[in-house]
């Protein structure tokens, strides 16, 4: 564990403890816009959508890890995205035990409006910020996202 003396300086280790309850108030804000998604479509079916948008058909093993989550739970998101007709669940051309998932267009469909949702959401909060505040933060999110 980091502590204060292994830190080139206490005001460096401060900015990083600032950091961290920052990031803790992340949750709060995915909260908060997971409440703009319809009741039939919670966050981990539109976590399973977004993944399948974003890296394309896929086994579920692989979707699990791609949400780091526990296969279990993944499965019961895909039956639940499955249920509403969002995704196919087809045979593996290599190996027909299993099963490739992917986007079917209500589930494409779905997803412009989760992504409308969601703007139209951030536009509320953050509409008296100046474009270049939100430049910088979009900036700096993609940053830091891309240091994991």
């Amino acid at each position: 564990m980091l502590t204060r003396d292994e830190t080139r300086t206490g005001t460096q280790y401060e900015l990083y403890e600032e950091l961290a309850r920052q990031l803790t108030g992340i949750g709060a804000i995915k909260r908060d816009l997971a409440r703009t998604l319809p009741p039939d479509c919670p966050p981990g079916s539109a976590a399973v959508l977004t993944v399948l948008d974003r890296h394309g058909e896929m086994r579920l093993s692989h979707l699990a890890e791609r949400l780091a989550i526990d296969i279990s739970v993944t499965s019961r998101h895909v039956a639940h995205v499955a249920e509403r007709g969002w995704i196919a669940r087809e045979a593996d051309p290599g190996d027909g035990r299993c099963r490739i998932l992917r986007l079917t267009p209500a589930g494409r469909s779905l997803l412009r409006e989760l992504g409308v949702r969601y703007t139209a959401a951030l536009e509320r909060t953050l509409g008296d910020w100046s474009a270049e505040d939100v430049t910088t933060l979009t900036t700096l999110l993609a940053r830091l996202r891309s240091s994991f």
